[in-house]
């Protein structure tokens, strides 16, 4: 299991301090990008072992008295009901959600940017709801020729077009529910705006992938390009800070595509820019918060493989273009691992083969103790392999009955008499159920309840695909799930819960 790697509070005060230093750069205001989750973050914490997934928040808390929020989203987004795939929430939902979230903890949402708008009725109608409860809505609006044509991006007839977003805090925080929102393009509009209004703004980025001055095919970087390989985003060397400071640092395509646009616009404001290179717009302390390197690297190629197996059973549900899995296999090649070096994979492939075919999982304990469950006429897998493991935690022996047959007769009778399931055996959360039942009445059930905690944050692998309703259960027990890419069936096209 993985290591602490990371040391989170050096980073809260290592990136408070930066970004203090950057407000008082620029004088009156600062525009702040926050690439990635604000909060929530668990690919920067399985990646960085320590990296707490709020760190960003906690972050901006200690500044929230000068800082103000403003969220962006695209307007194709809202159109398509675009889902955020961890949460399963459209992006129009997880606004309204980010501004609770901010509200809840004292933090000051000014406003809510739509980005290349075009009159679409479903934003129209996303905007009405938006006013309902008091947040101010801006347009703004696709530019021919962006990111490339900076004469006329930088223009009344370019970002002159787009509303003026009103904020009145020195940082102003830019954030979205997800990548290709707008949230540069809007930060650059703001400073030409704020330009023309006779307020001296700046702008810089605050986002925790690629680490910048970690190499570029150290596997915490080959991470990031595996969790974002549906957008083709690729890490680089920076072509502009090579130049500039004869330094090769990492960062990725689209910022370096951009940056031209950027030096125009400092140029046009200040009369020169502040920056040589998209790099140096940043202000990622990150990579000088690593305690233990191997740890992390040992970390960010578990994380690839587990991006793998999620890429493949994506495909075989949903039919997921074939380039994305190119490019993760390729990532493994540049990372020199290979599904085996998954653990649970191979332990739960061996239970599989020594049970005729028949589904298995394999969990792996914080100790890196492995523990293995097969199917039953039952227990799936899945939830074998779950009692399997609160029993090692609990230390109970495995010959042991957890759960009271009472308890789990009402359930197979409700499944199968009432609910037209042609399934007897019980899914993870019947199986936590009835645990649960026999624990009001059983000391040893009720010891291996209070052991469910220990799971956040295991490895778990799947010879199968999973039920929502399973995968669900281990998302909420944080347990990271992968499963092989097929059906119990050979021929069944979809999951029958």
């Amino acid at each position: 299991m993985n290591k602490i790697g990371f040391n989170n509070q050096k980073y809260l005060e290592m990136q408070s301090k930066h970004i203090m230093e950057r407000i008082a750069q620029f004088g009156d205001k600062l525009y702040l990008e926050f690439g990635g989750k604000l909060f929530d973050d668990y690919h920067a914490s399985r990646v960085l072992p320590g990296f707490s997934p709020d760190s960003k928040l906690q972050m901006l808390m200690q500044l929230k008295d000068d800082a103000e929020i403003v969220i962006v989203i695209n307007a194709n987004d809202i159109e398509q009901n675009k889902t955020r795939s961890d949460l399963q929430i459209t992006y129009q939902e997880d606004v309204l959600r980010l501004i609770n979230e901010f509200t809840k903890r004292g933090l000051y949402v000014g406003s809510v940017v739509v980005t290349q708008y075009n009159r679409q009725k479903a934003v129209d109608l996303f905007k009405a709801r938006l006013k309902r409860r008091k947040i101010d809505v801006y347009f703004h609006y696709y530019i021919e020729g962006y990111p490339t044509d900076t004469k006329k991006i930088i223009s009344d007839s370019g970002f002159g077009k787009n509303d003026y977003v009103k904020t009145t805090r020195p940082l102003v925080v830019v954030t979205a529910p997800g990548p290709g929102s707008g949230k540069m393009a809007t930060c650059l509009s703001q400073l030409y705006h704020e330009h023309k209004h006779g307020i001296k703004a700046g702008y810089a980025k605050y986002e925790t992938f690629p680490i910048w001055n970690l190499p570029l095919n150290h596997p915490v970087n080959l991470a990031y390009e595996a969790a974002t390989a549906d957008l083709a985003d690729v890490n680089m060397i920076d072509p502009f800070h090579l130049e500039a400071r004869g330094e090769a640092v990492v960062n990725y395509n689209r910022d370096c595509e951009i940056f031209p646009v950027v030096n125009a616009m400092f140029e046009l404001i200040f009369g020169k820019s502040p920056y040589k290179s998209p790099t140096e717009m940043g202000v990622n302390m990150a990579g000088n918060c690593i305690i233990d390197d191997e740890g992390c690297r040992e970390a960010s190629k578990q994380e690839i493989i587990r991006r793998y197996y999620k890429c493949l059973c994506e495909k075989r549900r949903n039919g997921t273009t074939k380039d994305d899995i190119c490019k993760l296999e390729l990532l493994m090649k540049q990372a020199e691992i290979t599904v085996e070096d998954r653990k649970v994979t191979i332990v739960a492939l061996e239970r599989e083969k020594n049970e005729n075919g028949n589904p298995a999982m394999a969990i792996e304990l914080r100790d890196g103790t492995i523990v293995s469950g097969g199917t039953s006429e039952l227990l799936g897998a899945a939830s074998s392999a779950l009692i399997n493991a609160l029993k090692v935690l609990a230390g109970i022996d495995k010959e042991v009955k957890l759960i009271d047959p009472k308890a789990i007769d009402p359930i197979q009778d409700l499944k199968i008499n009432y609910l037209g399931s042609k399934n007897p055996r019980l899914h993870t959360d019947e199986v936590l159920t009835a645990l649960s039942a026999t624990a009001a009445n059983n000391e040893i059930a009720m010891k291996a309840m209070k052991k469910l905690p220990l799971l956040k944050g295991c490895d778990a692998h799947s010879t199968v695909l999973l039920s929502s309703v399973d995968e669900q259960i281990f998302k909420k027990l944080g347990i990271q799930l992968t499963c092989e890419p097929k059906y119990e069936e050979d021929e069944r096209m979809y999951h029958k819960n």
